[in-house]
C-alpha cells in the first residue's frame, strides 16, 4: 500500500461480492472475507494469500486476519485511537495481546477499514461489501467480552 484509503478509492467496491474483487477466483461462500477483501484494496500478501488457495495466477491477497493483525506497525484497544482512517478488529479480548501484537486464531474475528468515521468491510452474512459505524460493527459478535482494536495500515 503507498497511500490511505480515500472514500472515492473505497466506493466502487461497496455492494461487491468477493469474486468481482479477487482475481484469483478465491470466492468460496463459506469462507470469511474480510481480511481477503481489505487485503486487495490495500495491496497486502504477505502470509496465507487467495493465490495460494486456489488456481489463480495474479498476485495474491493475504486472507487471515491475525496475520494482518500481527503485521500492523501499531495496535491498541479502540478507545485509544487517534486516526481518523485506520485498520478496526473486532473479536473477544481474551484473543488479543496488544504488547505482543497478537490476535488468536479463532474463528469469532472480523476486520475492515476505517475511515472518516464509517467501517468498510465484506460481510461473509451479506456476501457483498457494506459500510457500518463503529458502533454497529462492534456488534458483529454477541457477547460481553467482544471489543474494537485499531491497526495502523502494514507497509
Amino acid at each position: 500500500m503507498t497511500t490511505v484509503p480515500t472514500t472515492s478509492s473505497l466506493e466502487p467496491f461497496l455492494g461487491k461480492h468477493i469474486r468481482e474483487i479477487c482475481g484469483n477466483g478465491y470466492a468460496d461462500e463459506n469462507d470469511n472475507h474480510c481480511a481477503h477483501f481489505v487485503s486487495h484494496v490495500l495491496g497486502f500478501g504477505f502470509g496465507a494469500t487467495c493465490r495460494a488457495m486456489s488456481t489463480g495466477t495474479v498476485p495474491g491477497a493475504s486472507i487471515r486476519v491475525h496475520e494482518v493483525f500481527a503485521r500492523c506497525p501499531a495496535v491498541g484497544a479502540w478507545g485509544s485511537r487517534t486516526a481518523s482512517s485506520c485498520l478496526v478488529f473486532v473479536t473477544d479480548q481474551a484473543n488479543v495481546s496488544l504488547a505482543r501484537k497478537q490476535m488468536s486464531n479463532v474463528p469469532k474475528k472480523h476486520m475492515g477499514i476505517y475511515l472518516d468515521g464509517m467501517v468498510w468491510h465484506y460481510s461473509n452474512a451479506q456476501s457483498k461489501v457494506v459500510t457500518q459505524f463503529p458502533t454497529e460493527f462492534a456488534h458483529h459478535y454477541p457477547g460481553p467480552g467482544i471489543a474494537l482494536f485499531w491497526g495502523t495500515f502494514p507497509r
